[in-house]
């Protein structure tokens, strides 16, 4: 069954480029690439050309999301799959595909409304990836940028859809105090996605993920928060199902971003899912008023 490999780039609506791109180099430890795409801010964390793509937008949310597959061959699989299920599904044209600096690609909505990507063959940096200071890098590479949490009307459907059509595995379920949460994965970082069950949320998306190789530059990106260079959403913390060190701060769009280090890793031969009754071990308190984010 022809399957995605990882979470490959995402895709922003921001208001504020400038802000974010502060914002992504000084607190986040992301570089910014050029980009001859009008205003567009492209942002790199690894060996790819870029993970992230910001356009300017009133939305402040999410504007579509990547996944990457092996090769043309699968990516037609996953289509066919998708048309057999009567899902509507676009294949990417030449000026797209140059844009997201992919070789191909389709593009189809979720269940939710959310716009989704499968490309193959994604452009490599030319040079070797220096992170905006710290002692390390980010855990990324084969196992994509890291993960985002969506809204989804039914959690289930959701997760049935991502599974069924694009080949992901199920690592756990959270009982969380604003909603159940499910977590995927499709390969061994514990989930590349998760889904909080909302009626109506604030924003579509409401945190990612990125996951750094040394607790150093985790506990000194914390410090900076706590010192006001970005409001602090939810104290440092471990988290009881994929086991991460972590917080959360705001962006300038207003949504959630997980700052981590340490999480254990899935091998499929031996997984067994579980279900949670808390999303954390210790920590993880909320400071911020209004939509929380979900502490998993």
């Amino acid at each position: 069954m022809a399957a995605v490999s990882q979470l490959g780039y995402l895709g922003l609506a921001v208001r504020d480029v400038g802000a974010w791109r502060g914002y992504a180099e000084s607190v986040l430890g992301l570089r910014p690439v050029e980009s001859s795409t009008g205003g567009d801010l492209l942002l790199a964390m690894d060996g790819h050309h870029h993970r992230f793509a910001l356009h300017e937008d009133d939305r402040d949310d999410v504007a579509y999301i990547g996944w990457q597959i092996e090769s043309a061959a699968e990516m037609e699989a996953i289509a066919a799959r998708l048309e057999a299920a009567g899902v509507s599904v676009s294949r990417g044209s030449r000026e797209t595909a140059e844009q997201r600096h992919v070789a191909g690609l389709i593009a189809f909505n979720d269940p939710d409304g959310h716009a989704v990507e499968v490309f193959h063959g994604p452009e490599m940096a030319a040079g070797g990836f220096e992170p905006a200071g710290g002692d390390g890098g980010f855990v990324a590479g084969s196992q994509g940028l890291g993960h985002l949490v969506l809204a989804a009307a039914d959690m289930e459907r959701a997760m049935t859809f991502y599974t069924s059509m694009l080949g992901m595995k199920v690592s756990d379920y959270v009982s969380g105090a604003i909603g159940p949460l499910g977590f995927l994965h499709c390969n061994p970082r514990h989930h590349s996605i998760a889904f909080v069950q909302l009626a109506h949320p604030r924003k579509r998306i409401n945190h990612f993920m990125l996951q750094r190789d040394s607790i150093n530059d985790v506990g000194r990106t914390y410090d900076a928060v706590q010192e006001g260079v970005t409001p602090l959403l939810v104290t440092m913390g471990r988290h009881s199902n994929d086991e991460m060190v972590s917080f959360y701060m705001a962006n300038p769009s207003g949504f959630g971003v997980e700052y981590g280090w340490g999480a254990r890793e899935v091998d499929d031969c031996t997984w067994q899912v579980t279900r949670y009754e808390s999303g954390s071990l210790w920590g993880h308190k909320p400071l911020k008023r209004g939509d929380p984010t979900p502490r998993a």
